[in-house]
C-alpha cells in the first residue's frame, strides 16, 4: 500500500462578501496517496479550486487541518507556507502564466532563482525539464512564438524543475484543441508513470478524468463519490 502524501481532516472554507458568508467546503476528509495520479472533478462552483489552492497552501482553510508529507501546512506562518511552496508543490494552470519577456529556458529556470543550487546546477535541471517534455529544441523560443500546446508544455517543464513533492494542475488543458490536450494528458500520464510524480488535477472534461487513476467528485461544496 502506499502512503498517504496528502490528508485533509474536516476542512471547511467559506467567503465573505459584504456582510453575507458563503460556503465553498464543507468538511472535506480526503486521503491522496504518494504516486496517484488524482482527479478532482465536479461542477463550475462546486469548489475544485478552492480545494486544489488549499491543499497547494494558496489559500488556508477556515477549520480542519491539511497534512501534506507529513507537516500539518495549516500550522505554517505565511513566510513558513512560502518557502513550503517553493519547495514542494509544482504549479499548472490553464493559462500557462508565462513569462512573455522571457525565453522558454528563462521562464523554466525562474523557479530555481529561489534554490541555493549553483549555476550550473540550475542550467542542467532546467535543461533536463525541457527535455523530459519536449522542447529542447524550442527553449531560446519565446511565448508567442509557441502554440498553446508547446507553451502548456513549457509550464509543466516550470513546475517539475524543482522536483517537487506534488503537482497540482487546474483545468491544465482548458484552453487547448484536442489534439493538444491529448498530448499533455499523455505527459500528465508519462509524469506519474515514470517519473513517480504525484499529480492533482482539477477537470470538468471526462476525457482528462479518464487518464487519471483516481476520480473524485466534488459537488456543492462536498464531496460526493469516489472512483478508484
Amino acid at each position: 500500500m502506499s502512503e498517504a502524501i496528502v490528508e485533509l481532516a474536516n476542512v471547511s472554507k467559506s467567503y465573505r462578501r459584504g456582510n453575507i458568508t458563503i460556503p465553498v467546503l464543507q468538511n472535506i476528509t480526503l486521503t491522496i496517496k504518494r504516486g496517484d495520479f488524482f482527479a478532482l472533478m465536479g461542477p463550475s462552483g462546486s469548489g475544485k479550486t478552492t480545494l486544489l489552492n488549499l491543499i497547494a497552501g494558496l489559500d488556508k482553510p477556515d477549520k480542519g487541518k491539511i497534512i501534506i508529507s507529513g507537516i500539518n501546512i495549516t500550522q505554517l506562518t505565511e513566510s513558513a507556507l512560502a518557502k513550503w511552496r517553493a519547495r514542494h508543490i509544482g504549479f499548472i494552470f490553464q493559462f500557462y502564466n508565462l513569462i512573455p519577456v522571457l525565453t522558454a529556458y528563462e521562464n523554466v529556470i525562474l523557479p530555481l532563482n529561489l534554490t541555493k543550487l549553483t549555476s550550473k546546477e540550475k542550467h542542467q535541471h532546467a535543461i533536463s525539464a525541457l527535455k523530459v517534455v519536449g522542447l529542447q529544441n524550442r527553449m531560446q523560443h519565446y511565448p508567442h512564438q509557441l502554440s498553446g500546446g508547446e507553451e502548456q508544455r513549457v509550464a509543466i517543464a516550470r513546475a517539475i524543475v524543482s522536483d517537487p513533492t506534488l503537482l497540482v494542475a487546474d483545468e491544465p488543458t482548458g484552453d487547448l484543441d484536442k489534439h493538444s490536450a491529448e498530448e499533455i494528458l499523455t505527459l500528465l500520464e508519462r509524469l506519474n508513470q515514470e517519473f513517480g510524480k504525484t499529480i492533482i488535477m482539477v477537470t470538468h472534461d471526462p476525457r482528462a478524468a479518464e487518464r487519471a487513476k483516481t476520480i473524485q467528485i466534488l459537488d456543492k461544496g462536498e464531496l460526493v463519490n469516489q472512483n478508484e
